[in-house]
C-alpha cells in the first residue's frame, strides 16, 4: 500500500536562513539524500515533503541542528553533513537500535567543546566515536584511541593536551612516536635531533599549529613545556604532571608498549594512537597496541575507544577507501 505524502512547514528565523541555504542549499540536499524528502527553502519558509514518517525525522533532526546553531553558531559544511548522517541512522520507531547514529541530542555532541586558545571559533567532537573517546580522555588516566586514518585520534589527542595544559591541569606535554616508518634509524638521517625527528612528528606538529600561535608553540619547545621525542628516549623517565601521546602506537613492539605505559608518573595522562591495518614493523613482528589489547582491556582506569569508518571525517571518499580495504581483508584475498 502506497504511503501517504505529508508536508511540514518550518518557518526559520531571519538569521538562520543562510545557515541552511549557504553553498547552493548543499545542505539541504543532504537532508534529502539521507531522509528521502524532498526540502523546499523559500525566503525563510522550510517546506518538508515525502512519507510521514521521513518528514517527521527529517523536521525533528533540522530543529535540533536549528538548536546547536543558535546555542554555537553555524555548523560547517562537514559538521552539517555528519549531523544528518547521525541523525538519519538513529533507530527509527519501534526497530530497536541501530549502528551509526548518535542517539543523544545532537547539542550534547556539536557543543561539547575542547577549549584552545585559537584560531576556531569552535573544537569539538563530530562523530559519535569522537565523543566517546574525549569522554574516555577526561575520565581515565591512559587511553587507547584505535582505528583508521582520518577519524581525528591524533588531533583531538593533542587538543585535549593543549586545553589540559592552558588549564593548568599539567605542566608539560609529551608528544612521542616511534621512529620506524622509512625503515631507517635515526643515528643515519642528516642533520641534530629535531631536523631527524620531523618527517616523524609532522602530523603532531599540524595539530599543534592549528590549536596555539606559532610563536607561543616555539616558546614551549624551548622550554621545554612541550616536548617532542623518539620513543627510544622514553626510557628510564617517569613523567610527572605530564599528558603524554604516543602516536601511531601501532609501530611499537609489546616491549617498547610496556615500556611506554610504565613510564606514568602522579598527576598525568597518556594517549595512545594507531591504526592496526597499518602496522610498518618487520615481518613477524608483533604490534604493541595489538597485544595490549588482550593484556590490558580489563584493567579499571584504562580506556579503549575503537573508530570505524563512519567515524572518518576526511574527505568522503576516504570513508569509502576504509570501507573497500576491509571488504577486501574480510574476503581473504591477500595482497601479492
Amino acid at each position: 500500500m502506497p504511503q501517504t505524502t505529508a508536508e511540514k512547514i518550518i518557518t526559520l528565523e531571519q538569521s538562520e536562513v543562510a545557515d541552511f541555504s549557504s553553498r547552493s542549499e548543499a545542505k539541504l540536499n543532504e537532508v534529502e539524500k539521507q531522509f528521502n524528502a524532498r526540502i523546499v527553502l523559500r525566503g525563510n519558509v522550510l517546506k518538508i515533503i515525502g512519507s510521514s514518517e521521513d518528514v517527521d525525522r527529517a523536521a525533528a533532526m533540522i530543529n535540533e541542528i536549528r538548536d546547536v546553531q543558535r546555542k554555537g553558531g553555524e555548523l560547517s559544511q562537514q559538521e552539517f553533513k555528519q549531523a544528518v548522517r547521525h541523525a538519519s541512522h538513529r533507530a527509527k520507531p519501534g526497530e530497536g537500535t541501530q549502528g551509526g547514529g548518535y542517539d543523544r541530542p545532537l547539542s550534547e555532541l556539536f557543543l561539547d567543546g575542547i577549549a584552545v586558545p585559537l584560531k576556531r571559533r569552535r573544537l569539538s567532537p563530530i562523530t559519535a566515536g569522537q565523543k566517546r573517546y574525549i569522554e574516555e580522555i577526561r575520565n581515565k588516566d591512559i587511553v587507547f584511541g584505535i582505528g583508521p586514518a582520518g577519524t581525528g585520534k591524533t588531533y583531538l589527542a593533542v587538543a585535549m593536551a593543549v586545553s589540559a595544559l592552558m588549564a593548568g591541569k599539567v605542566s608539560r606535554i609529551i608528544l612521542c612516536r616511534p621512529a620506524v616508518e622509512a625503515g631507517e634509524k635515526l643515528g643515519f638521517l642528516p642533520g641534530d635531533l629535531k631536523e631527524k625527528l620531523d618527517p616523524y612528528v609532522r602530523p603532531l606538529y599540524d595539530a599543534l599549529y592549528e590549536m596555539m600561535d606559532a610563536e607561543k608553540i616555539r616558546q614551549a619547545l624551548d622550554t621545554g613545556v612541550i616536548e617532542i621525542a623518539p620513543l627510544a628516549f622514553m626510557r628510564g623517565r617517569t613523567l610527572n604532571n605530564s599528558f603524554v601521546i604516543l602516536d601511531e602506537g601501532q609501530n611499537t613492539s609489546p616491549e617498547q608498549m610496556k615500556m611506554f605505559l610504565t613510564r606514568l608518573g602522579f598527576e598525568s595522562k597518556a594517549v595512545v594512537t594507531g591504526d592496526v591495518t597499518q602496522i610498518d614493523l618487520p615481518r613477524g613482528t608483533v604490534s604493541g597496541l595489538v597485544h595490549v589489547q588482550k593484556v590490558l582491556s580489563s584493567i579499571d582506569g584504562i580506556g579503549f575507544t575503537f573508530f570505524d569508518e563512519q567515524d572518518v571525517v576526511r574527505h568522503d571518499l576516504v570513508m569509502k577507501i576504509v570501507r573497500a580495504y576491509e571488504q577486501h581483508d574480510n574476503s581473504g584475498e591477500k595482497a601479492r
